[in-house]
């Protein structure tokens, strides 16, 4: 139905199909009740919201995203637990992931992680 691209151009130059693949993804995700996935850059970002979860929840949620996740790719989360600052650079230090970002607004802390 679609061209397919050349073998040597990556998917990202595609505007097209990108689109196409980006509402396939959001209208899944968001049929399964599932956390978002989205493509910036030819890297896949997951996000995971874990607003109103206590502690140790949100950061299980983002040890099992980032499990199913490949090399590379991104997880963002929102929290709202005040005690998940503490534990999401504590685990991305042992873990080895590099925490991209770390901001509070309004009550919700929101973490990028990229996972190594």
């Amino acid at each position: 139905m679609f061209p397919s691209p050349p073998r040597s151009a990556p998917l990202y130059c595609w505007p097209f199909q990108y689109t196409v693949i980006r509402r396939v993804v959001a209208a899944c995700s968001e049929a399964a009740g599932i956390s978002r996935k989205f493509y910036r850059w030819g890297r896949v970002v997951k996000e995971v919201d874990a607003r109103g979860l206590s502690c140790p929840l949100p950061l299980l949620k983002a040890k099992q995203a980032l499990n199913a996740m490949q090399r590379g790719d991104e997880l963002r989360v929102l929290a709202t637990d005040p005690g998940s600052v503490r534990d999401f650079r504590a685990f991305a230090e042992q873990a080895g992931h590099e925490l991209l970002e770390s901001t509070q607004q309004d009550g919700v802390y929101c973490y990028r992680l990229r996972k190594n």
